[in-house]
């Protein structure tokens, strides 16, 4: 029994308890705004999965997301560029972000934890600087209404097209490409990875660049959902994020894990997070539900391991 079966199982459970005892659960409306409130975790899980299968972490994904927030506002709202090239901007903001904390990651050989502790508070600082208490809010209505509409008539909404096109390419890269069996072994052991043939650091500072460039579209979307732009978008989302990647079977230490075990992971948080706050349960409780779950999602792999040891083997018949 693996990580992510149980994963999978325990969401369907959770999913079951919510719509018999949580009121109005089951209505037509909460899929979609589940969906929506989940969205920019489900994009950041993605590269944050091949970043700590490498043995590395990522903790300024939610600041690329404040700091593209305010990019983007501040080059459509205050310069008068387009969405689309304002967008265009804060994406390379962020994957400028991504290559900041990869290359001291990749290449100066500092561990991941200390420098993106460092950068969650210098890209923070940036974007809080950059707008203080300020939030711009004068965005083309046709693009807020973009990030908020639905495929045709149903209720489902338009941003899991982009959301089920980045899982693709996920995928295919982590699973199917020399690329992701290269993030294996270096999570195995990066000496071995590097006498195979892998490309250690160029590995690592491509994964910390498609972290930072999803973030910066997650923050676009958060900013045109909400139709602000503010420096403290997105505070404290690095906690979830986390939480369901290592909920969703990826050994924290790196050299395991699967998509479609973190996939479960973020929908199980956001099942858990909608069904908690449809309760009247404040966001402070829901945080502290959420960092229990991320200390479970540590203990977990150990805990599944131990029970496959412990499983008795067969006797051989003698004669």
């Amino acid at each position: 029994m693996t990580t992510e079966f149980l994963i999978i199982a325990l969401l369907a459970l959770v999913w079951i308890w919510a719509n018999i005892s949580v009121d109005n659960f089951s209505g037509p409306l909460t899929v979609r705004y589940l969906l929506m409130d989940i969205a920019p975790l489900m994009m950041i899980a993605l590269p944050m999965t091949l970043i700590i299968i490498t043995g590395q972490i990522d903790l300024s994904v939610a600041s690329i997301m404040g700091l593209s927030s305010v990019v983007v506002g501040i080059a459509h709202v205050e310069w008068g560029l387009s969405l689309p090239a304002a967008g265009a901007l804060a994406i390379l903001v962020g994957i400028g972000c991504g290559a900041f904390n990869g290359f001291f990651v990749a290449y100066v050989n500092l561990p991941s934890l200390a420098v993106t502790i460092g950068t969650l508070a210098l890209f923070r600082g940036l974007a809080v600087g950059l707008l203080g208490t300020t939030a711009l809010t004068d965005f083309d209505p046709e693009w807020t209404s973009l990030a908020t509409a639905s495929i045709g008539e149903s209720r489902v909404p338009l941003v899991v097209v982009p959301i089920i096109a980045l899982i693709v390419i996920f995928v295919i890269l982590l699973h199917f490409t020399p690329f992701g069996r290269g993030l294996y072994d270096i999570g195995h052991n990066d000496l071995t990875a590097r006498f195979s043939g892998v490309n250690v650091a160029r590995s690592q500072m491509i994964t910390f660049i498609l972290s930072g460039a999803v973030s910066a579209f997650a923050g676009i979307f958060y900013t045109l959902r909400f139709g602000n732009s503010r420096g403290d978008n997105a505070m404290g989302l690095e906690l979830e994020v986390i939480a369901a990647v290592l909920l969703g079977g990826v050994l924290i230490f790196g050299g395991r894990g699967a998509l479609h075990g973190v996939i479960a992971g973020v929908l199980l948080i956001g099942v858990i997070s909608s069904a908690l706050r449809m309760e009247g349960v404040t966001v402070n409780v829901i945080n502290i539900i959420i960092g229990l779950l991320l200390i479970a999602s540590v203990m977990t792999p150990q805990i599944v391991a131990g029970l496959q040891r412990w499983r008795p083997k067969k006797r051989k018949v003698t004669p």
